[in-house]
């Protein structure tokens, strides 16, 4: 039987819609005001779980402060993004559209981020951009994707209840 009637599958070739490089992640650099105060409430924090539960969340905690002085102190290296036809790259590697149903802006640490939610784990995507080009990236993404802010979950509310009634913002 001769199956040369049948048409090839359409491979559609990589176009690079939109590109700039940036950190990899937001970064703001903390003084020792600020460690302190995060000590002490690790430190009072670690007395209470020790005396009601043991050791364990005591290492938990302090391999959290750990990794946040680590994160805060580690300037975060410059990466290429970049926007296609296909999708969103970041380090070349790309995000297919089908796994990207909106996007937003928004601010965290002095930086501005483009937001992407996902249909996959871990749910959301964010990109360190450069504040003047954010009318351009959201011009090319309109094409693609939604542009609407997801609304916040019950961590998001529960991050943001901590973060205003903790001594922490410098």
């Amino acid at each position: 039987m001769n199956t040369s009637n049948q048409a090839a599958p359409r491979v559609i070739a990589e176009q690079e819609l939109f590109s700039w490089k940036a950190p990899s992640r937001p970064f703001k650099k903390r003084d020792r005001e600020f460690w302190v105060t995060v000590g002490a409430i690790a430190f009072i924090g670690g007395i209470i779980l020790f005396l009601i539960e043991g050791v364990m969340p005591v290492i938990l905690i302090i391999s959290i402060v750990f990794l946040y002085y680590v994160m805060s102190t580690v300037e975060p290296e410059t990466v290429a993004y970049s926007i296609t036809n296909l999708g969103v790259k970041f380090a070349d590697k790309r995000t297919d559209w089908d796994y990207l149903t909106r996007f937003w802006f928004t601010k965290r640490l002095d930086t501005t981020l483009l937001v992407f939610e996902m249909t996959s784990l871990p749910g959301r995507l964010e990109l360190v951009i450069d504040p003047k080009d954010q009318d351009k990236i959201k011009e090319v993404l309109t094409d693609y994707v939604v542009n609407e802010e997801a609304p916040p979950s019950q961590l998001d509310k529960a991050a943001n209840y901590l973060a205003d009634k903790l001594p922490l913002k410098k």
